[in-house]
């Protein structure tokens, strides 16, 4: 039985499952065969967090996800987002991810959402990214509205600052924001982490295996699919990963230590973050899972939690987390120019 942590009103899963991996991001889907095998394997192991979001296979992950959990709908919270969406652009009406905050936008993104998802109410729903061209009251206050109309359980955001964290939850009650936190991408550290511990809010992780790099199992970065996200992302170019791969000898020692594997402490030094921090790796096999769900009983003595902190320094990773195109669409704070994440 995995152990509980809370997300809003919610007692769920201390790891959930991230279903982008079964639709999108990393080259070629899986079949769908495949994707319903790992989310009933996560189902029958004691997932009951299960996290997705319109912009995944421009909808395909919802209605994946939507089909073969649907009969288990009580016994899971399930989670989506909008505000970046697969929406048709020029002459052709060709699909291309869009950043619209605007509140009819919200409302059309939930409004799908809920068709593809086959479901009357979404459990904790994001706005995936924040449109800084619509102030984010705006946003959220449409999305309180469909909260109200109940539509939406509770409400969170994905990859935004302290400063904007703050202003959502002025306008409405954020029950958990979701941003990329992981032994080598610390932003949260910057303020959002304990702004969330001050706050009451839940830290949702996603890459909490850095994209793979934690695990040790990437070692080449040459061949990835021509669809793969991580062939624009400057931590992932042939120098930058060489140097990164450098860290992993002796993070394999520790992982030894801790009697683990290395994707197993990744997230266990994640849970050991606070009590409010919950990661949601994701996964298109089953024995990748088993062995993600394994982290919730990893213990790590402060010790070992020091040494890893102390291994991952943000000076000590080659290579910003996103390009400039991708990074200007984010509002995470960042480590300064003297910081490889910074660079």
């Amino acid at each position: 039985m995995l152990p509980a942590r809370r997300i809003g009103p919610f007692e769920v899963s201390a790891i959930g499952l991230g279903c982008m991996n079964l639709s999108h991001a990393y080259g070629a889907p899986v079949s769908a065969e495949q994707g319903e095998r790992v989310l009933l394997a996560a189902l029958d192991a004691g997932v009951t967090l299960f996290d997705t979001a319109a912009l995944y296979g421009f909808g395909a992950n919802e209605s994946l996800v939507g089909r073969v959990l649907k009969p288990h709908r009580q016994r899971i919270t399930l989670c989506s987002k909008g505000g970046m969406t697969g929406q048709p652009v020029g002459p052709g009406g060709a699909l291309q991810r869009v950043i619209d905050g605007r509140p009819a936008s919200v409302r059309r993104d939930v409004e799908a959402s809920l068709q593809r998802l086959g479901t009357e109410v979404i459990d904790l729903y994001y706005l995936h990214r924040w449109d800084k061209q619509v102030p984010i009251e705006e946003s959220v206050g449409e999305m309180a509205r469909l909260q109200a109309e109940g539509k939406l359980r509770a409400l969170g955001l994905s990859e935004v600052s302290t400063a904007t964290l703050r202003r959502a939850h002025a306008e409405a009650p954020i029950a958990a924001l979701q941003s990329e936190y992981s032994l080598w991408s610390r932003n949260a550290e910057l303020g959002t982490l304990a702004a969330c511990a001050e706050l009451g809010i839940a830290y949702v992780a996603f890459s909490p295996v850095a994209r793979a790099y934690l695990t040790g199992t990437l070692r080449d970065v040459s061949g990835f699919d021509a669809k793969d996200i991580r062939r624009a992302m400057p931590r992932f170019t042939p120098t930058n990963y060489a140097n990164n791969l450098a860290l992993l000898e002796a993070y394999a020692a520790l992982a030894g230590e801790a009697g683990c594997s290395m994707a197993q402490l990744a997230m266990a030094w994640l849970l050991h973050r606070g009590p409010h921090v919950l990661p949601i790796p994701g996964t298109t096999r089953v024995d990748h899972l088993h062995e993600n769900l394994g982290a919730a009983g990893v213990a790590l003595p402060a010790a070992l939690m020091a040494r890893l902190d102390a291994l991952f320094t943000p000076q000590a990773i080659h290579g910003a987390r996103y390009n400039a195109t991708n990074s200007a669409e984010v509002d995470t704070e960042e480590f300064g120019a003297g910081s490889a994440t910074g660079a």
